[in-house]
């Protein structure tokens, strides 16, 4: 069956390839150009992730970047949003991939589709679906039959989508990517054979190519002979030059193109904000389009991580690196949709290299700041516990997925039938814990920081609550494949281990927040939650300024914003207008550590402060 499978995505590769037409096709990759209608083309791209920008506002977003000067918008398809479960499909409101793709289109824009299976991104897991890592043993990224299965069902129903939208069909989706930077992570051509024969056969037709980083190594692992290939990179104008050098030495006739421009970075907690000067990205673009070189701005608008989106790194240094809810990227248009200084910089370098004068840009949103609202206790974790979650036996603490879980938080319990003094260990502690003796916290461990012991001395009888949160699975290099979260090997005093656990999976969905009893009650200490009411006479965009409430979650009229912490460096949470409603707006806040703050205010801007380590 698998080499039927390999069989098929290499004749129908050829297929398309040699098949005859009386006209040229829509978009074509011929040497080293690109053609759109017979004509040489160059793409001129900027990313945006369609489940990180409120769907409200994709039209103005994209007619940003057509003003802009871009003529293409790329973006990835994140499975884990399409799939949240085996079999159930979520393809509506901020998941509507076909509707971002038909609107750019209407807003004059081709599209890049980078499908996956695998995307990074800095979202969780890469972008796979959390429920992959139930299946002990599987291994996403390779040849595993269980992982192919589920891959080959995913390209299947993604084509019921938008196959009909391709360029062979002519739609304005013009190339499809093949994986995503593959040479970072293996070097298996079976595997990439594979995931080009199920995008064949589930029904993408249009040109595919591959993206990697520029270093040889990366090439030779990341791409196949018959499958054009570009280069990512980020630095300045010498970079590019250096690295499209490199691209073309190893596809000597291959296009032109920088797959990905790393116009700016991402953040994570307890790190510095990251910023590019508006001039490099201005040179290095110029470089680009002064050697007809095609370009894919990463990022042209980043967004926001919105709810468990956001994934998380590791270094050799740092033994994890959870990514920040905000995905501004130092971008053109900025996390709320305005355009920076970096945005006309570029404008005025692409306005050069066109024949045509490039539309007017449109009013940009304006945020907005908002007087202090009051935020009282709305009850405990502890107090709440048994209407958000169904406690389920366990010898042993494990991961949360094996209590069926994707994200959120995860509380182990285990009343004490003898003192316990000593170390108290969280072996494979992913990612930071609260622990709690009777409903008291006696300290907290963090996966950042390396932390996984704790000095304890608690008499026999003590109720021991191990409230775990998961911040996000490392979505880049060898570790993704089993980031599992929660508890993940074992909970130890000194080396026995501990045994007779009540778990509480806590996914904190829509479902079990509205289990939770209104108004408010019980008091502030712990993790627990906080209620308040936002007033407004008309819908605006905001910040919400975090500052003063440690670390939690927070929704707004059930849209939930993400993670917010103290240690910065972000401190306020994009909060969009359309999530908003005239008059009454409730706010609910989750935190997991006592707030030092009563209130909450919107702020027009966004804010980042050098964190402070912990």
């Amino acid at each position: 069956m698998l080499a039927g499978l390999l069989a098929l995505g290499l004749s129908s590769t050829l297929a398309y390839a040699a098949e005859p037409s009386a006209r040229p096709p829509h978009f074509a990759i011929d040497g080293a150009h690109f053609k759109l209608d017979g004509q040489p083309f160059v793409i001129r791209s900027g990313e945006m992730h369609y489940p990180r920008i409120p769907r409200a506002a994709w039209r103005e977003r994209l007619r940003m970047a057509r003003a802009m000067g871009l003529n293409t918008v790329t973006t990835y398809a994140f499975w884990s949003q399409h799939e949240p479960e085996p079999g159930q499909w979520n393809f509506s409101g901020q998941n509507d991939l076909r509707a971002f793709i038909k609107t750019a289109a209407e807003e004059g824009l081709n599209v890049v589709l980078r499908p996956g299976p695998y995307v990074c991104a800095e979202v969780d897991f890469g972008g796979f679906p959390a429920w992959l890592l139930r299946t002990q043993g599987l291994r996403v990224r390779s040849m595993d039959a269980r992982y192919l299965a589920a891959s080959a069902r995913y390209f299947k129903r993604l084509a019921q989508e938008v196959a009909d939208l391709q360029s062979s069909r002519g739609g304005p989706i013009l190339m499809l990517q093949l994986e995503n930077e593959y040479g970072s992570y293996g070097r298996d051509h079976d595997y990439l054979r594979a995931v080009r024969a199920q995008m064949r056969q589930a029904g993408f037709d249009a040109p595919l190519f591959t993206s990697d980083g520029g270093a040889g190594r990366l090439f030779e692992g990341g791409t196949l002979p018959d499958v054009p290939a570009v280069v990512n990179f980020g630095g300045g104008a010498d970079d590019a030059q250096a690295s499209v050098q490199e691209l073309a030495a190893w596809r000597p006739h291959g296009p032109r193109m920088a797959g990905e421009y790393w116009a700016g970075w991402f953040d994570h907690w307890g790190e510095q904000h990251h910023t590019q000067s508006p001039e490099e990205a201005a040179r290095t673009v110029d470089r680009m389009l002064s050697q007809g070189v095609s370009f894919n701005l990463y990022m042209f608008h980043g967004g926001t991580s919105f709810g468990w989106l956001a994934g998380a790194n590791y270094s050799g240094s740092d033994p994890y690196q959870p990514d920040t809810t905000s995905y501004d990227y130092a971008a053109a248009l900025d996390e709320a949709g305005r355009p920076t200084p970096k945005y006309f910089a570029l404008r005025d370098v692409i306005a050069r290299h066109v024949k045509t004068a490039l539309p007017p840009v449109p009013a940009a949103p304006q945020p907005q700041a908002l007087p202090a609202f009051a935020l009282q206790p709305a009850g405990s974790l502890l107090a709440r516990l048994e209407l958000l979650s169904k406690g389920q036996p366990s010898r042993w603490a494990r991961a949360m997925e094996e209590f069926g879980q994707n994200y959120g938080y995860i509380l182990y319990r285990k009343r004490l039938d003898a003192p316990a003094k000593g170390k108290l260990v969280l072996d494979g502690l992913h990612d930071q814990a609260t622990v709690l003796a009777d409903g008291r916290v006696i300290g907290r461990l963090d996966r950042r920081l390396g932390e996984s012991t704790l000095a304890v001395d608690l008499p026999a009888g003590v109720q021991l609550d191990l409230l775990v949160e998961a911040m996000g699975r490392i979505g880049f290099g060898a570790k993704l494949v089993d980031d599992t979260k929660g508890i993940t090997r074992a909970v130890k005093l000194g080396d026995d281990e501990l045994e007779g656990w009540t778990v509480y999976p806590l996914p904190l969905d829509a479902a079990a927040l509205k289990r939770l009893p209104a108004g408010t009650a019980g008091d502030a200490a712990g993790p627990g939650f906080w209620r308040g009411t936002l007033t407004l006479a008309k819908p605006v965009d905001t910040f919400l300024d975090t500052r003063g409430w440690g670390k939690g979650q927070v929704w707004v009229n059930g849209h939930h914003l993400g993670r917010y912490w103290h240690i910065g460096p972000q401190q306020t949470l994009y909060l969009p207008a359309s999530w908003l409603k005239e008059g009454a707006n409730e706010v609910l806040v989750f935190s997991t550590e006592t707030p030092t703050a009563g209130t909450m205010q919107g702020v027009a801007a966004p804010v980042y402060e050098t964190p402070k380590r912990d």
